[in-house]
């Protein structure tokens, strides 16, 4: 049973920003209120909040040098609201969990472990550390949850997840864990409500397009394989990633550049992907525009379109076959003409898109009798955060009832 006048927090903190929404407890969520800082650390900082049963909007401009700042307003923010004091749990969205096969509460063990791999993801780790432990010492009391983008990723067979390096890195954590996870756990939820269990279990590749971008192939509803790999750098191009490089790449770099590795990080994190190609724009949307007057700008979207058709041959090969694709993301949901470069070609292995219901964003978007259904399906990442907070939450709460029992049974015992 659901406790009543109880709400669930989540924050989903990324590289430069943080979205945050409130939910209130129940067998279906019901969303109160979202919002997200943008722009951390760099100039015209937004802070942005919808409130859903009202239907009203508010936006300013907030001072936020850092990750530190930005937590402390919104939680001094979060406490002038109603809804702060129903409070019953916390869900954070931490990118990397190792092996953590499933949503974790967070206590002093688990805040030391990813304090001791925070080197592993730089670009979000550190960041996301700080707002955990800012809400903890801010919000005490409070069940406080992290969801790990890597948990989704635990079923891939040990050979999509070892490097071709010493075996002593493998021993250190160095392998290929994954990313998207929260995502691509609520589009297979999605995918089962819209076309059954049995669809849901077939051979499915999901592509998350955004300003980070990944692709994963499942069977049998596990991930069999993921684009990501040790870091969210890897795999595919992204908006300012560079995705999959060729290690001498870096060496040439260091080497005849001067780089340091902080700054190589640094720019294969937020310089490179869309970014370095066009040299303009890291959004879509803008070098959509541009395209047909500026080459660098073509040859960016050129590349992206290109390296996805490539990640979609290659998780065919993996699957032997495939039943249903599914666009998501930013670009995945409103893109169509993406969405059809990525398919054009692709007939010889059963995709093929009716460009009508494409160009209309229609949910289905495959030709009437396909043998791969091309499905669009909005992601939501904050509902998957906040549902398995909620699944611990009452899992807790069942065990410490029990709990109770027990000791009360034995006390009855002694009597």
């Amino acid at each position: 049973m659901y406790p009543e006048n109880s709400n669930i927090f989540t924050i989903n903190g990324g590289s430069s920003s943080i979205k945050f929404a409130m939910y209130e407890m129940a067998k279906t969520l019901k969303p109160i209120f979202s919002g997200s800082i943008n722009r951390i650390g760099l100039k015209n900082t937004s802070f942005n909040v919808t409130n859903v049963n009202q239907d009203e909007k508010m936006s300013l401009e907030v001072y936020c040098p850092g990750f530190y700042e930005a937590a402390i307003f919104l939680i001094l923010w979060l406490k002038r609201q109603n809804s702060f004091d129903r409070i019953k749990c916390i869900g954070h969205r931490v990118v990397h969990g190792m092996e953590h096969s499933r949503a974790e509460v967070i206590d002093a063990t688990l805040i030391k472990e990813l304090k001791r791999i925070r080197n592993y993801d730089p670009e979000h780790l550190p960041a996301e550390i700080e707002i955990i432990e800012l809400f903890k010492y801010r919000c005490p009391g409070v069940l406080q949850v992290a969801c790990f983008d890597t948990a989704f990723h635990t079923t891939m067979p040990r050979i999509a997840k070892i490097l071709p390096i010493p075996r002593r890195f493998d021993r250190a954590g160095v392998q290929r864990y994954g990313f998207h996870g929260l995502s691509y756990a609520f589009l297979m939820e999605k995918l089962k409500e819209i076309a059954g269990a049995d669809e849901a279990n077939g051979r499915i590749i999901l592509a998350h397009l955004g300003n980070g971008a990944s692709l994963a192939a499942l069977k049998d509803g596990k991930s069999m394989d993921t684009s990501m790999g040790f870091t969210p750098a890897g795999g595919c191009m992204m908006g300012t990633r560079s995705g999959d490089l060729d290690p001498g790449v870096a060496w040439y770099m260091m080497n005849c550049e001067g780089m340091n590795t902080k700054q190589f990080n640094h720019l294969i994190n937020n310089e490179a992907g869309l970014l370095g190609v066009s040299e303009t724009s890291a959004d879509m949307q803008d070098l959509l525009q541009m395209e047909s007057s500026d080459v660098r700008a073509a040859d960016a979207v050129a590349l992206f379109c290109y390296q996805l058709k490539k990640w979609i041959g290659s998780f065919i090969t993996v699957l032997e076959g495939l039943d249903t694709l599914v666009f998501s993301g930013g670009i995945g949901e409103n893109a169509p003409i993406i969405r059809s470069r990525v398919c054009e070609g692709l007939r010889f292995v059963g995709i093929e898109l009716d460009e009508d219901r494409n160009n209309q964003n229609q949910s289905e978007i495959s030709i009437e009798g396909g043998k791969v259904k091309v499905l669009v399906i909005p992601t939501n990442e904050e509902l998957m955060i906040a549902k398995c907070t909620t699944d611990l939450y009452m899992e807790s709460k069942i065990k410490n009832n029990g709990s109770k029992i027990s000791k009360t049974w034995k006390s009855n015992i002694v009597k």
